[in-house]
Parts: C-alpha cells; structure tokens; sequence
C-alpha cells in the first residue's frame, strides 16, 4: 500500500505502525531526567553557598552533644536547665581562655628570648664547627640581623603590623564563634523541647529510631569528651612532672600545652606537642630538648598500651588506624571542623550500626587467630573475644 501524497514514480513507503512510534515514557522520562539534573545542579549551587552554616550547625551538634551529659546531670540535681546550661558554658569557656593565655604567654617570651640569645646560640655553633670539623663560618652577618635594629626586630614589627591588619578576619572568626555558641546554648538548653518536636513529626516507630540514634551520639560524643580529658589530664601531670625536673622553662603552661593538643590530634598528637617544649628547651639547655624528646616518646607509649586501652574501653572503642583515617577524611571534606567531628561522628556510627547489625559466630580459620594463638597447645582452640 503506498503512502498517500507520494509523488509518481516515487518507490512507496510503509505506513508506520504501531512498534515504529516513540513510546510516551520517553519524553517523560527525558523531562524528568533533565528536572533532575537541573535539581542536583540547584542543590549543588545551595550547598555551596551554605558550606559554612552547615559546618556551625554540626559544631553546634558536636558541642551539644558533649555538654549535655553535664548539663542532665545538673538538671537531674535540680538546677534549672537554662542555668545548668550557663553554668557549664562559664567552665568550659574559662578553661579555654587560660589555655590561651597561658600558650600565648610562652609564644611571645620564647620569641623575644629567641631573638636575643640568637646571637651567642650563633657564637657557640660556629665555634663547634671550628673545633670538631675545622670549618670556620662567619657569622657577623647573622649577628648584625638578630642585633638590636637588626632584620629580626624589623621582622618582629612587621608581624605585628600584620596582625593588626588582620583585624576583619579576626571579627569574622568571633562572629562565627558566638554563632556556634549561641546555636549550641538552644540545643542544649531546649534539647528536650526539641526532640518531642521532632518526634511528634513522626511515626512511634521512627521516633524510637530518632531517640535512640540521638542517646547513642550523646553518649559517644561525651565519652569521647571524657576519654579525652582524663588522656589530657594524665598527660598534662606526666609532662608537668617531667618538666620541673629537667628545669625547662614554662613546665605548667607546656605541659598543658600537651595534654590538650596530644588529645585533639590521634596516634601522633603526642608528638607533635612535643615539638613545643623541645624548642623551648633547646633555646634554654640543648641537652634539655633530648631529655624532653625522650620524655615525650616514654609517655606515648605508656599512654597507647597502658592508659587508653582502660580509659576508651569503658567510652569509645575505635580502632587507632580507623580513627587517624577518620581524621583525615574529616579534615579533607570540612577541614579542621572536620577533622575535630571525625572520631565522635565514626563512634557513633559504628555504635549505630553495631545496634542493628546481627553478628555470626565465626568459622575455624587459621586466619582468624591472632598470632598468641598459634603458639598455644591448642592450635584449634579460638579464644572468645
């Protein structure tokens, strides 16, 4: 059958049946996809834009959840919320302001002392270098720099220009902070109000799923908080201790100096705190820094294998490579908020998961032995964990 208007002589063409037509779905689903791209790319765009709101939100969480165990606890004494609240910010608040006085004392005397020893420390170098290596290296022009007017002074006066000059940034870092504060003091204060809230959205069954998600990132997040401050405080005594005996300078400030930063940093946070005092005593006594590298590596290990293993397994059992991964991926995706939110976050997510996760028992495996096992009578017994 030829197709009507075909022209003479023309081969004709079928008539297109019904398998030859475009189905419907395709222009929807053709629409659809394109909604949802221009979706993803919106959202995309917003997320963007509020980046830093979300990062003062999941600080203000973060917080919450660490200060509220405190707070019910005052509640639960009979002290009014909105009160137990205030009382807990004053604590925490007055120990971060002595903390940051007491590191910016020893900062400003170090680098002046820095600056007017430097020129003896370069005497006594040079002079080593004479005697043991017979090289003779001249000095007066590193002399004439740390001297009185020299480049170092001038050093010294253009970065406190410069920090005057960062004046708008400091601003903005205060403002972000009593943002943070101010959405941490309502979560805690009308954490109760909030949660029915919430709750009343929901089904009974979700609402169980809510609270229980909510109770288990309190409890991790304020274990965390408890592991650390006892790890902190022992560290602090430790250091405190080590210090005034080798007679380093500023022993009470640098050793709270590292009981807070060997805390905030895992695995190596130790010894990154310890770069601090080591300075600071080989600009007193260079045969001190070795005694306080050595102090530091002492106490490292006593922490890893005799202090953390007690501490975390009654608050917050994660692994030390899972947590320095955590760290660094909380670090990559929201920077330094990330990295401080990484190990509560992973805690209670395992913990999360762990709820709803049903575990085997496991099979006969040499592989599954740790390697005290395999020097035992008993090859085939596995011990219960």
């Amino acid at each position: 059958m030829s197709t009507p208007g075909a022209r003479p002589g023309e081969p004709a063409r079928p008539e297109p049946g019904p398998g030859d037509r475009m189905p419907r779905w395709v222009p929807r689903a053709i629409l659809l996809l394109l909604l949802g791209v221009v979706a993803l790319a919106l959202a995309y765009w917003i997320a963007e834009r509020l980046r830093s709101f979300f990062v003062v939100i999941l600080l203000s969480l973060f917080l919450s959840f660490a200060l509220e165990p405190a707070v019910n606890w005052l509640a639960v004494h009979h002290w009014r919320r909105g009160l137990a609240t205030a009382f807990v910010f004053v604590v925490a608040g007055m120990m971060a302001l002595i903390f940051t006085l007491a590191m910016a004392s020893v900062l400003a005397d170090q680098i002046v002392t820095l600056v007017d020893e430097a020129p003896g420390y370069i005497d006594r170098a040079a002079d080593w270098l004479d005697d043991k290596f017979g090289i003779e290296v001249s000095t007066d022009q590193l002399i004439s720099y740390f001297s009185e007017g020299g480049g170092a002074s001038s050093a010294l006066g253009t970065l406190a220009g410069d920090i005057v000059g960062f004046g708008s940034t400091l601003l903005g870092l205060l403002i972000q902070l009593f943002t943070v504060l101010l959405f941490t003091f309502y979560l805690v204060a009308d954490g109760p109000r909030l949660r029915r809230l919430i709750c009343s959205l929901l089904a009974p069954r979700r609402q169980n799923v809510v609270l229980r998600g909510w109770e288990i990132a309190i409890d991790k997040t304020g274990g965390y908080i408890y592991s650390r401050t006892l790890l902190a405080g022992a560290a602090f005594l430790f250091h405190w201790a080590a210090f005034a005996l080798l007679g380093v300078p500023f022993a009470l400030p640098l050793a709270l100096w590292v009981g807070v930063i060997s805390q905030l940093v895992p695995v190596v946070g130790t010894y990154l705190a310890g770069l601090l005092p080591s300075v600071v005593a080989l600009i007193d006594e260079p045969l001190s820094a070795v005694w306080v590298i050595v102090v530091v590596v002492v106490y490292q290990q006593i922490e890893n294998y005799l202090l953390s293993p007690r501490v975390t397994s009654h608050t917050m059992n994660i692994h030390p490579a899972l947590s320095f991964g955590a760290v660094i991926v909380g670090a990559a995706l929201l920077g330094s908020a990330g990295a401080l939110l990484a190990i509560p976050a992973t805690a209670t997510i395992q913990a999360f998961v762990s709820t709803y996760v049903k575990r085997h028992e496991l099979v006969e495996s040499e592989l599954l032995k740790s390697h005290y096992d395999l020097s035992d009578d008993d090859p085939d017994e596995v011990p219960d964990d």
